[in-house]
């Protein structure tokens, strides 16, 4: 196999999403279009240059306007440290105008359809925020001063999570959202008294029990989307639909 051949029919095995075949159609196109390529380095190099000389004038204790600044939106770096210390602002902002070169660069390619547009926009996204130096204790101020307070007890607490991770995801990396140990169904989840009256092997159909005296003559019937449980209806007493409805007289 040539890996820099362009346009192999060779992809990679287990490639679902067809991501392989975005970005070798974006590498293609890229190539082929070399006055959008050079204008997006020649911008990268500006911002850099602008940067270095940003840097040194902050070194030097003298006052300069930043090259590049997070949106407002982005809470990554609301640690003072990110803007009040040199380095780690000279961090920050090389990560910003590289991610921003990296995006212009993908993104506006000439010649994809819009499937293949959307797959290189939305994954050139993720790779770009797993680089972020958020991500490493070695360039993240925050992470450091918990580090050192905790005693290293962080990064510890940090390697039990990605040890659970792995063994849960039976050697492969299956990265918990949220604490699964901390709701029980019946208890402080799907808590509006019901039960199963059938089932085969693709559904379960549940009746609720009424809590009004009469009751509707016709059940509501809900289907839940397919992506949820079926308690998503159902999550806490105060705002459950599934209540509510029962409530109402339906069952």
């Amino acid at each position: 196999m040539n890996n820099g051949a362009l346009g192999s029919s060779e992809l990679p095995v287990n490639d679902d999403l067809g991501i392989a075949p975005a970005f070798a159609n974006a590498k293609l196109n890229l190539l082929l279009d070399p006055f959008h390529l050079a204008e997006q380095q020649i911008k990268y190099m500006q911002d850099a240059s602008r940067l270095w000389q940003s840097t040194w004038m902050g070194l030097w204790g003298l006052k300069s306007d930043p090259v590049i600044e997070p949106d407002r939106g982005d809470h990554r770096f609301k640690d003072e440290l990110w803007e009040d210390h040199p380095m780690y602002d000279f961090i920050k902002q090389s990560y910003l105008i590289t991610a921003r070169c990296l995006y212009s660069t993908l993104t506006g390619v000439k010649g994809l359809d819009d499937q293949k547009q959307a797959k290189v926009d939305f994954f050139t996204r993720q790779f770009i925020d797993a680089l972020a130096p958020t991500n490493f204790l070695i360039t993240n101020p925050a992470a450091q001063r918990e580090f050192i307070g905790s005693g290293g007890l962080s990064v510890l607490k940090g390697l039990r999570n990605l040890l659970k991770d792995i063994e849960k995801g039976n050697g492969q990396l299956k990265i918990s959202m949220t604490d699964q140990d901390a709701f029980e169904l019946g208890k402080n989840v799907a808590v509006t008294p019901g039960k199963v009256v059938y089932q085969n092997d693709m559904m379960q159909l549940l009746q609720y029990n009424p809590s009004t005296e009469q009751v509707l003559k016709r059940p509501l019937l809900i289907v839940p989307p397919w992506i949820n449980k079926f308690y998503i209806l159902d999550l806490r007493e105060k705002n459950s639909l599934i209540k509510w409805a029962v409530d109402q007289g339906h069952t």
